[in-house]
């Protein structure tokens, strides 16, 4: 992880195509969903467009800052959150995954007023989404506790996937240059907005190459003992790291992210 990726700029305003935008998590049981991460970041809820159903927009002050989604009873799809990439047009890059070899699961279509959306996953399989925004521009605060400041793809090898990426959004890539560190920080207009995380073996047999959203806290360990008190549990316990203090937890439904007070916020 670097530097986390901030806000878009001034209220507004759009994020640059390649940019995380959003995160959106679907679920079984959306009201233990929205009490357990109500109680962790702090977060109220409104209804979403109802083109996705059962979705809730979780608010942060009032700033939207990411979105819950009811799953279908009959799918049995892994919980996780999905980050979503803004694009100037949806159906060009939808085309462009699959050009490059990845798949498009959802879509392209329109979500009412709020944008034109698309789920996809890239060649390895990890899922993500594609924002093409109208109403909805997506995050609306960054950079404070409760809210995305960071997105990761967890994967074998990021030498195998970074091309993927490269030409779908046009990332630029500033690999890590380490024997026994296999890191690659994605930037747009040169400035990192994503990274690529190769863990070889220690990939998860369960979960396969995905994406991992960070988010930012106040107190890493309180917060993983909130997480325990509301059911989730800790796959990392709290380490110092060069970026922050961070922990990998777990929400009650297996929803796997991580939590970091950046050094920018520590004492």
């Amino acid at each position: 992880m670097t530097e986390v990726w901030g806000s878009a700029g001034p209220d507004d305003t759009a994020y640059a195509p390649g940019t995380p935008c959003w995160v959106s998590l679907m679920v079984h049981g959306m009201a233990a969903t929205q009490e357990f991460y109500g109680e962790l970041f702090g977060w109220e809820f409104q209804p979403g467009p109802h083109q996705l159903g059962s979705y809730l927009r979780a608010q942060l002050d009032g700033q939207e800052v990411a979105g819950i989604g009811q799953l279908p009873p009959d799918l049995h799809l892994p919980i996780a959150w999905t980050p979503y990439f803004a694009s100037d047009d949806v159906d060009e890059t939808a085309a462009s995954v699959r050009q490059c070899g990845g798949t498009v699961g959802v879509g392209p279509l329109d979500v009412a007023e709020a944008g034109r959306l698309a789920i996809a996953s890239d060649p390895s399989g990890a899922v993500f989404g594609v924002w093409q925004a109208a109403r909805h521009l997506g995050t609306a605060i960054t950079g404070v506790p409760g809210t995305p400041n960071w997105n990761e793809l967890i994967t074998r090898d990021s030498s195998g996937v970074v091309k993927f990426y490269e030409t779908v959004f046009g990332f630029e890539q500033e690999p890590v240059i380490s024997a026994d560190f296999d890191y690659i920080t994605l930037h747009i207009k040169g400035r990192p907005v994503a990274g690529i995380h190769g863990v070889g073996n220690a990939l998860p047999r369960d979960r396969g190459p995905h994406w991992m959203t960070y988010f930012e806290v106040a107190d890493v360990d309180a917060a993983v003992a909130h997480v325990a008190d509301l059911g989730g549990h800790t796959l990392k316990q709290p380490r110092n790291t060069p970026h922050g203090r961070i922990a990998t937890v777990a929400d009650p439904e297996g929803a796997v992210f991580s939590i970091v007070r950046t050094s920018r916020h520590s004492d």
